[in-house]
C-alpha cells in the first residue's frame, strides 16, 4: 500500500471481493446504501412494483460496487 493511502474496503482473505468496512467512510458508504434500499422499499415497491424496485436495487449495488472498486484494496484471487 502506497504512503498516505487508505482503504475503506479491505479485499477478502479467500476468495475475491471486499469485506467489511475498515474505515468510518466504508461504513458510512454501507449505512447509506441500506438505508438507500428501505426507503426504495418503501417508496417505489408499491407504487411502481417489483420491476422498478429491483431496477433501482441494482442501480444502487453498482454504485456499491463502483465505491469498493475505487476505495478498497486492488482485487486478486486468493
Amino acid at each position: 500500500m502506497p504512503t498516505g493511502t487508505k482503504y475503506w474496503f479491505r479485499a477478502k482473505r479467500y476468495g475475491w471481493g471486499w469485506g467489511l468496512p475498515v474505515a468510518w467512510q466504508g461504513w458510512l458508504v454501507l449505512a447509506l446504501f441500506f438505508a438507500l434500499v428501505l426507503v426504495g422499499a418503501v417508496a417505489i415497491l408499491p407504487q411502481f412494483g417489483q420491476g422498478a424496485f429491483i431496477a433501482y436495487a441494482l442501480a444502487l449495488t453498482a454504485a456499491l460496487l463502483s465505491v469498493c472498486w475505487l476505495k478498497g484494496e486492488p482485487q486478486r484471487r486468493r
